[in-house]
Order: C-alpha cells, then structure tokens, then sequence
C-alpha cells in the first residue's frame, strides 16, 4: 500500500505561469487511492490560491496517465472488508478535485501519454483541454469489476461524445484507442509521443494568459448550458459579463484594444 512518505505526485513550475503535476507512481501504472488523491487534491488547493498560476498540466510518469485504482487493492479490500471504505475515501479527495478544477479560473489541460481509466479517465474528462499521444487510450473499466462509473465520467463524457455513445462506451467496457477518441472529441488535439507534454503545456500557456474572468465564467456557463433553461442562461451570462466589466482586466481589455496592442492580464 502506497505511504505518506512518498512523494506520489511531483510539481515544477513553467513558462508562463503553468504548473505541472506527474503521476510518479508509474511502477503501479500511476494507480490512484485516497492517500495519492489527498497528495494531489492539496497540491491543487495550493496552486488554485496563487494568483502567479494561470494554468495546471497533469500528466503520469512513464508510459501511463492513470489507470485508476490498483485492483490489487481492491482484492485485499475484499479479504479485509475495507473496500467500500477505500471506494468513499478516495472518492471524498476526488471528487471536490474535479469541482474545483472545473470552476476555477485556472485552465485545466491533460497531456494523456497512455491509458487514462476509471479515476484517471475521471481527471482526464474534468480538462479543459486534453491532448494525447498514439499511446493515449480511455477505459472505464468498471463493468468488468461489477461496479458503476465514477469520477464525473458519466457528467462529463455524454458533453463531449453525446449519450448513446457513452452508453456503449460503459456497457462494451470499451478500451478507446487514440484516433477513435480524437475522433469522438475526447481528445482535443493528437500529436506525437514526444510532442504530448510540450504541446500540453504551449496550450495551457496559450489558453492560461487570458483574464481570470474570462476563463471562470466561460466555464462556468458551459457548464451550466445543458441544464439551464435558454431565459436563465441568459440571466447568468448577463450577470457574469457585467460582474467582468467592472474589473481591472477588462479596463486593460479595452485600453489595449485602442491602443492597438496585446492586453496583459
């Protein structure tokens, strides 16, 4: 079982303000239990405070994003009448992650560098943007341990590939290869292995400079568009864009519109 001692997700920071995490449990496929997701879920919560950090790259070490929870795990659970137990911990880290994430003013983008499944499929799904390599796969996998989905994957992958195709998706136990999900829209961008993480991090550099506003509210009313009525879309877009209107960033907005150059936000 993984301990506190070691450090299971490492952090550097890049150009232009992008903080990086990595998976480097990679001799246990970049698995996931409640102690890895305490690890990340407070490194996340740190970087999500620093107004220096306008984007956060997630990537696994080695050939692996994330396969999820190391079944190995759950077989002892099953032995010691743990596994339910492991199942609410470790969702009680991952899933206020995948909140934040999604209504922070950071962009969120994977570099997926192999398999992303059950969690790991979850933090893929939750970026705002996801770019893989040929190695890239998503797999729930749930279905073959006589589980139901989680992670947010059932929230998230209808808004990209549509319903019935997520339906096949979880009830064929599908292992989607990388051009079927570039195909699908699960992956935004497909490039080669050794362009995976540079292009990962050039996107959330690209995306990661604009105003803080722009990129919570945007989130923020995709989000809602698919639940909301059109009248009360309207109503929260209307609020957003005048809360935004009477800020710093869009007073630099406007004067560097005039002046013909490019806004610093």
């Amino acid at each position: 079982m993984p301990t506190a001692t070691m450090e299971y997700v490492g952090q550097s920071l890049h150009e232009g303000g992008v903080a990086l995490l990595v998976f480097n449990n990679s001799a246990r496929a970049n698995s996931i239990d409640a102690t890895i997701m305490a690890e990340l879920h407070r490194k996340v919560k740190v970087l999500l405070a620093d107004p220096n950090v306008h984007a956060i790259v997630l990537t696994g070490a080695g050939k692996t994003f994330s396969t999820g929870a190391d079944v190995k795990q759950f077989a002892q659970g099953v032995q010691n009448g743990t596994t339910v137990q492991w199942v609410l911990d470790t969702t009680a880290e991952l899933h206020p992650l995948l909140l934040e994430l999604r209504a922070s003013d950071k962009v969120f983008v994977a570099a997926v560098n192999g398999v992303a499944a059950g969690g790991g499929l979850g933090l893929a799904l939750a970026a705002d943007a996801r770019i893989g390599g040929p190695d890239a796969r998503f797999a729930a996998g749930y279905f073959g341990l006589g589980l139901s989905p989680d992670g947010g994957s059932t929230w998230l992958l209808p808004r990209l590939i549509g319903e019935q195709r997520t339906r096949q998706f979880f009830f064929t136990n599908e292992v989607m290869p990388a051009e079927e999900a570039h195909f699908t829209g699960i992956l935004d961008e497909l490039v080669k292995p050794d362009e995976v993480l540079p292009r990962a991090l050039a996107v959330a550099r690209e995306w990661g400079a604009w105003s803080r506003w722009s990129k919570e509210s945007t989130k923020r009313l995709l989000d809602a568009q698919s639940t909301n009525t059109f009248e009360g879309q309207l109503d929260l877009e209307r609020g957003l864009i005048a809360a935004a209107a009477g800020t710093k960033e869009f007073k630099e907005g406007v004067a560097a519109f005039m002046e013909k150059r490019k806004a610093k936000f």
